[in-house]
């Protein structure tokens, strides 16, 4: 399909051809259910080391920088396995390839909690994020294979909710548990639960109606290579996956420094704040999905609503940032709602491209997110370096310099984002 071939598809030709056949609710519940399970895991090892941070600093001895290092690998590793891991979604289903690869995300937790040494944990969790790498992308294209197009938004935010729940879980419940036994034990309890949810998935979520295995792996991959070169593909990321970016790395690490260093909180109210922005961006995730579609028949696109949201965290961060004032809560539940509204560009990518390319649109972009947020995660770590530490925090000058680097890189997203072109409301070229 050339360039300049029509974005816009009616429903029924998603899949290149007639109308795919009806799923069955309880097939769709059990889509849902299993492949946010799946995501909610991904979550929790997203975020574990802000619990995690003050304890193995003092235990392995870690800079900012070395922390930022590790946690960060997380991404990379995630980042890494996304083009072939969107090859694999779209050659042998999401079931298959999200139940398999979360036995590797269960061997690097072990591998992590065993550790005794910086090497050793840094294996461990670059092990995890290749593992969880398929699960987001994987999520998204089950949902898409089972759910009606005009339901995405909407199940797509209720799967990121679920995902949320596990930046909950890594605020004041990890925080609890932490008084009642040792991160080590944790990191074993998260191998044995990860390795369950990988038997659930296998034996429970059921197979779509289209078949898999669709043409040879060179040729999906020629595909995976039109959807990077796609003006459309870029047009949509550029915003997206820089406010995306900046809020996982900060909400997955450095937001609870920034709390207890700026705001002056302690540990156990910090942990409580980094909860709040954990429901509210579930809040957020749900709301901006139910509303995409609503507004969309009042003429304004999926597109657009997305880039107001992504428009509204930003300001909520220079809020923040200036001390304005209000009501701490109530900047901090924002940033948790505006910070998720990024993720209605996947809903965008599945008007844009092909049923069967879907698994590879999202995991491509994926890949460009993860990849921001390690580069933003350890650059903010290597930024906080560059200041003394005093009495075990870093100076206030330090985040807020980090942070202002951080919104200039969004502001320029912002006007990639709104600029006139053409070329992104086509069609990438091929179909491969």
């Amino acid at each position: 399909m050339p360039d300049d071939a029509p974005t816009d598809r009616p429903a029924p030709s998603r899949a290149g051809g007639a109308a795919k056949p009806a799923t069955p609710v309880s097939a769709r519940l059990r889509v849902f259910v299993l492949f946010g399970l799946g995501y909610f895991v991904s979550y929790v090892f997203r975020g574990i080391n802000l619990g995690f941070a003050p304890l193995i600093t003092h235990e392995i001895g870690l800079s900012a920088a070395d922390l930022g290092l590790l946690t960060s690998l997380y991404f990379l590793g995630f980042a890494a396995a996304q083009i072939p891991g969107g090859v694999l979604l779209d050659h042998f289903g999401a079931r298959r390839v999200n139940a398999g690869m979360l036995l590797l995300a269960a061997a690097g937790i072990a591998v992590f909690g065993q550790a005794h040494g910086l090497g050793a944990m840094m294996l461990g969790r670059l092990l995890i994020g290749v593992g969880v790498s398929v699960c987001l992308g994987g999520a998204f294209k089950a949902l898409a294979q089972a759910f009606p197009i005009r339901q995405i938004p909407l199940v797509n935010g209720l799967v990121m909710a679920v995902g949320g729940l596990g930046g909950v879980a890594v605020g004041s419940p990890l925080s609890w548990l932490l008084t009642v036994t040792d991160w080590r034990t944790i990191c074993l309890g998260l191998a044995g639960a990860t390795i369950a949810v990988s038997l659930a998935l296998w034996f429970g979520a059921p197979d779509p109606g289209e078949p898999q295995r669709q043409g040879s792996i060179a040729g999906q991959l020629k595909g995976t290579r039109h959807i990077l070169g796609s003006a459309a593909f870029w047009k949509i990321a550029s915003f997206s996956c820089i406010t995306q970016g900046v809020f996982y790395s900060m909400q997955s690490l450095w937001v609870g420094a920034y709390l207890r260093d700026v705001a002056g909180l302690d540990a156990a109210h910090a942990a409580g704040f980094v909860s709040i922005i954990g429901f509210a961006m579930m809040a957020g995730c749900v709301g901006f999905g139910a509303l995409a579609r609503a507004l969309e028949r009042v003429g304004l696109s999926v597109n657009a609503f997305c880039g107001i949201g992504m428009a509204l965290f930003v300001v909520d961060q220079l809020l923040i940032m200036l001390g304005a004032p209000l009501p701490m809560p109530v900047l901090w539940i924002a940033y948790g709602i505006f910070g998720g509204t990024g993720i209605l560009s996947y809903a965008v990518l599945a008007e844009h491209f092909p049923a069967h390319m879907i698994g590879r649109a999202n995991t491509t972009l994926t890949l460009v997110l993860f990849l921001l947020i390690f580069g933003f995660q350890l650059g903010v770590g290597a930024l906080l370096n560059r200041w003394p530490v005093q009495a075990g925090h870093y100076p206030p000058a330090a985040h807020l310099t980090a942070w202002t680097v951080l919104v200039l890189l969004q502001l320029a997203g912002a006007v990639w984002y709104c600029l006139p072109n053409r070329a992104a409301a086509r069609r990438p070229a091929g179909s491969a």
